[in-house]
């Protein structure tokens, strides 16, 4: 060879690459070189370099792009088998392709397969989502669509599972999002395993350094293994603003479980299970709008994945501050097997309305109808041949058809009970002082019973609103409460019942007492008018009584004197 062929090779740091190629590949077997945490890390991370040769070895070489020679460790007075090399702090002038080498009495080992280090963190992370969704069925296909502002960047696309696969893809300017972006197409998906993807961004002139990594998309392939069972707690319907848990509940040996929104390109959470119960809780700590709608929940295995949980609809209410009244068109006490009809009602505009029970059970929604005689929206909810599973707390709440899972405050509340007619002791309903009074005056509903009572209710026939309860106080041998009203008027006069209900069962109640009649008349407003005329008119009469005799003795004395003059 040539001396300068020597002198160029020697100036560009090749030779001894050469060299050891010649007469040194195949004496020794060649290293193994491994990172430590990853050969793709973000920047200022502490990265060790594990180069594995054989024992004996009394040396070993780092090289980096085959020209720098970055350490060596001496010849070792105890031979080993290996060797680490620390680089704390990796910044862009630590990327690069790293080999590694070893020696021993019998010369150089040849150089091992070369290593890639790769900082990431430069540029803003890119977002990756599933189209149409990241739910797939056994052997189906998914595009991944990864998206950057990145100026005329490639993205790089990895699989994290157990052998990793990645893609590099040109992007393409999207004129619609203002936005680079690229796709790929992953097929024959399968439910044995995990699919979990980031991708990166990175410019062609600098290929090891890349941008953070996206958020990790993880692929649900419905599977065959047992659903697990989700739940949200308090319940599917959340106040706007307040704190609430979705769980998810697989089997004993589920490893990971994953939460999914319908109509979402991406896993909404991930939760390692915990114990007890091997549920795997999300907690979101303040509701938003975002959060409404319906979920699934899925579990991963060593063996594959489960089949997808049963849909959880949530929904938000608090949406509109405007409140909805609800009341019952009769009474909000019924007989059973009786028929009964809920109105609720809005000043606001409403597509449809809803009526909830306390167990939030929902009924079916109502188209809103205009009322032109009160200016309100209304919807008329009738419950036929009402029964104990009817009896409890209703509310109703208006929305809109493009937004169903988002409702209006709830209306007040309406207690709906029943009276099923138990055999219990009939009550004893009286009133003090009188069943007759005027208004202005104060009155007291006595209701008794001699047989235990712990809640007593009192109700006026025909009133819509909500009756009264109270608790019972044991006196004089019987179980009683007192209602008292005061200043009534006229709009009190009416049928009275009492009614009592056992504790653990606080809407159904008992036979009713015997109705009482309230009349509230008027009070007595007398005009004083004609009487005040009356004395005026004895006061004037008097006056001018007075003054003829004033005036007439007045006349005789002076008749008197003139006499006397004469």
């Amino acid at each position: 060879m040539p001396v300068v062929s020597f002198t160029v090779l020697l100036c560009l740091g090749w030779l001894p690459w050469i060299l050891a190629d010649l007469f040194l590949a195949g004496n020794f077997p060649k290293p193994i070189l491994k990172a430590q945490p990853d050969s793709v890390v973000p920047e200022q991370t502490t990265v060790t370099f594990l180069c594995e040769g054989i024992t004996g070895a009394q040396e070993y070489r780092l090289y980096r792009n085959r020209q720098q020679y970055l350490r060596h460790i001496d010849r070792l007075p105890n031979p080993n088998n290996k060797a680490e090399f620390s680089i704390s702090k990796v910044d862009l002038n630590k990327t690069g392709q790293y080999v590694c080498q070893y020696w021993t009495h019998g010369g150089w080992s040849e150089h091992s397969d070369s290593l890639e280090l790769v900082v990431t963190g430069v540029y803003s992370k890119p977002s990756l989502s599933a189209h149409p969704s990241p739910v797939v069925t056994e052997g189906g296909e998914v595009t991944l669509k990864c998206v950057s502002s990145q100026q005329s960047c490639k993205f790089f696309l990895t699989n994290e599972g157990p052998q990793k696969v990645f893609w590099t893809r040109q992007s393409k300017y999207n004129y619609s999002i203002r936005r680079y972006q690229a796709q790929l197409l992953v097929d024959a998906l399968t439910s044995s395993q995990r699919w979990r993807f980031r991708c990166y961004c990175f410019e062609s002139n600098r290929p090891l350094v890349w941008s953070e990594p996206s958020d990790p998309l993880e692929l649900l392939v419905s599977g065959t293994l047992h659903k697990p069972t989700i739940k949200a707690e308090p319940g599917p319907v959340v106040t706007l603003g307040s704190p609430m848990n979705i769980s998810c509940q697989g089997t004993l040996d589920a490893e990971m479980c994953f939460l999914h929104k319908e109509g979402s390109q991406q896993t909404w959470g991930t939760q390692t299970p915990k114990e007890p119960g091997n549920k795997s809780t999300f907690s979101i700590p303040s509701v938003t709008e975002g959060i409404a709608g319906q979920y699934r929940c899925y579990c991963y295995t060593s063996a594959g994945w489960s089949e997808p949980s049963d849909t959880l609809e949530l929904v938000v209410t608090g949406i509109s501050d405007s409140k909805l009244s609800l009341s019952a068109l009769s009474s909000p006490v019924v007989t059973s097997g009786g028929n009964m009809t809920l109105q609720c009602v809005s000043r606001v505009f409403y597509h449809k309305f809803i009526l909830t029970k306390e167990d939030q059970k929902f009924s079916s929604s109502l188209n809103s109808q205009y009322l032109h005689s009160i200016n309100q929206y209304q919807a008329l909810f009738s419950i036929d041949h009402v029964t104990a599973d009817h009896s409890g707390t209703f509310r109703c709440h208006g929305y809109y058809n493009q937004t169903p899972q988002l409702w209006s405050a709830p209306s007040d509340l309406s207690l709906s009970l029943l009276s099923l007619g138990q055999s219990f002791a009939r009550l004893s309903l009286s009133v003090k002082p009188n069943s007759t009074v005027q208004s202005g005056d104060n009155v007291t509903l006595l209701c008794q019973s001699t047989f235990r009572a712990y809640i007593f209710i009192l109700s006026k026939e025909g009133a819509a609103h909500q009756p009264q309860r109270m608790k019972s106080k044991f006196q004089d041998g019987e179980f009683q409460a007192e209602f008292s009203m005061t200043a009534v008027t006229s709009a009190l006069s009416g049928t009275y019942r009492c009614y009592r209900s056992r504790g653990s069962y606080p809407y159904l109640l008992s036979h009713a007492s015997a109705p009482v009649e309230l009349f509230v008349s008027a009070s007595e407003n007398k005009d004083y008018t004609v009487e005040n005329l009356i004395r005026m008119g004895i006061a004037v009469l008097v006056l001018i009584v007075l003054g003829i005799l004033v005036f007439e003795a007045w006349g005789s004395q002076s008749q008197t004197d003139h006499a006397a003059e004469t």
